[in-house]
C-alpha cells in the first residue's frame, strides 16, 4: 500500500464532484476516503482509521473540500476492515449524517466489542492450527486486538439490502472476498470499490474459519462480479493507491499474483509442512503486523487448495491427537482453475 497519498478532486459524468482525502491510517500507510458533493447530499465514503493523526487529516480533508462533519447527510462503508470504519468514533460526536454497511459487517461496526471477542477467538484457535510457536501466536494476537482497540461501537442507520443496494445516486454491489461486507458503489462513470482492486497490490485475504464469506473463492468470484458491473466506468477509485482506468488488466494482475502465490506454496511442498512453514517459503521471516496478514493470506491459500483437491493431510493421525496439519502436494494448480468465477450466494 501507498506510504505517501495526495487530495485530488474528481467529476463524474453529471458534474458531482468527488475529494479524495488522503488520510495516515497508521504510520506509514496512508488510506483514501472521498466526499461526493452533490445538490441536496454530502456523502463521505469511509472513515479512516480512527487514530489521532487519521482524525486530524479527515477533518483537514473536510476543510479542503469545503465542509465540516456536521454538513455531512451520509457516511457509507465500502467494509468493515479497521483502516476504513474505525474512524467512525471519532467522527460520529461531530455530525448527525446517517451511517450506513453492508449487513454482512453491521455486527463490527455497531457491535464490535463482542464482534471482537468471537474473532480473536477464531484468530486464536487458526493460530494454533498453523503451528506456529506459542510466544508468537500470543504476539500476533495481541497485535491484533491492540489494532482493533481503537474502536467503539457506533449505531448504524441503514444496512444497504434494507435500501435495495442503493443509497441516494449512488448504486452498490455486494462483493465478499476481502472481507464478508464488502461493496463496490458507483455514481454515473465513476465506481468506488474500496479494497476490492488496488493498483499495485493484491488485497488481503484470511481464510472462511476466521471470517465466513472471506477467502479465495468468495474474492474470485466477486472479481467476475465487479469487472460485469462496473463497465462502461471511466474511473475505478479505491482505498489506498492511485486511480485504476483499466478495470479488467488490473483483475488479470491480481489474479495472477494469487496464482503466484499459490503456485510457490504448492512448490514449497516437497516435503509435508504446515501453514506456519508454507508461509515463510513462500514470504520469508515476517515481524509484527506483516506476520500476522501473511500467516492469514497463507491460511487462505491452504484453504483453498486444500478445498479443490490440490493439497491433502500428510499426518491425519496427528490431525486427530490436536497436532497441526503438515500438507503435502497432490497435484500441480493450473491457470484456469483460479479464473475469476460467478458464485451464488445463499444468505442465512
Amino acid at each position: 500500500m501507498s506510504e505517501t497519498a495526495a487530495y485530488a478532486v474528481f467529476e463524474t459524468s453529471s458534474g458531482a464532484q468527488i475529494h479524495r482525502i488522503p488520510l495516515q491510517a497508521f504510520p506509514k500507510f496512508w488510506a483514501y476516503v472521498y466526499v461526493i458533493r452533490m445538490d441536496g447530499a454530502n456523502i463521505l465514503i469511509d472513515s479512516g482509521s480512527g487514530t489521532e493523526v487519521s482524525h486530524e487529516d479527515l477533518l483537514k480533508g473536510l476543510r479542503q473540500a469545503g465542509l465540516q462533519p456536521s454538513d455531512l447527510s451520509h457516511i457509507l462503508l465500502t467494509h468493515a476492515h479497521i483502516d476504513h470504519y474505525g474512524g467512525l468514533s471519532k467522527l460520529k460526536p461531530l455530525t448527525r449524517a446517517k451511517i450506513g454497511c453492508h449487513e454482512l459487517d453491521l455486527q463490527t461496526v455497531a457491535h464490535h466489542e463482542a464482534r471482537l471477542a468471537l474473532i480473536g477467538r477464531r484468530l486464536a484457535s487458526f493460530l494454533t492450527e498453523t503451528g506456529l510457536p506459542e510466544e508468537t501466536r500470543d504476539s500476533l494476537l495481541g497485535i491484533y486486538r491492540f489494532t482493533k482497540s481503537l474502536y467503539r461501537s457506533v449505531p448504524v442507520d441503514l444496512t444497504y439490502e434494507s435500501q435495495n443496494m442503493q443509497v441516494g445516486p449512488l448504486e452498490m454491489i455486494h462483493l465478499p472476498g476481502h472481507c464478508p461486507g464488502h461493496v463496490a458503489m458507483r455514481l454515473d462513470d465513476v465506481v468506488f470499490c474500496g479494497d476490492m482492486v488496488v493498483e499495485g497490490v493484491t488485497p488481503h485475504l484470511a481464510p472462511e474459519s476466521i471470517n465466513p464469506y472471506g477467502g479465495v473463492d468468495h474474492y474470485l468470484a466477486s472479481l467476475v462480479r465487479l469487472q460485469n458491473w462496473a463497465g462502461g466506468a471511466r474511473l475505478i477509485l479505491n482505498g489506498h493507491n492511485e486511480v485504476i482506468t483499466d478495470l479488467p488488466a488490473r483483475i488479470e494482475a491480481t489474479r495472477q499474483n494469487l496464482l503466484r502465490r499459490m503456485s510457490g506454496a504448492l512448490e514449497a511442498l516437497a516435503t509435508p509442512l504446515t501453514t506456519a512453514g508454507i508461509c515463510e517459503a513462500v514470504y520469508g521471516e515476517m515481524g509484527g503486523y506483516n506476520h500476522l496478514l501473511v500467516i492469514e493470506k497463507t491460511g487462505a491459500y491452504i484453504e483453498y487448495l486444500y478445498e479443490h483437491g490440490m493439497i491433502g493431510i500428510a499426518n491425519p493421525e496427528e490431525v486427530e491427537q490436536g497436532l497441526p496439519a503438515r500438507y503435502q502436494r497432490l497435484r500441480e494448480i493450473s491457470e484456469s482453475e483460479i479464473l475469476p468465477k460467478e458464485k451464488s450466494y445463499v444468505f442465512i
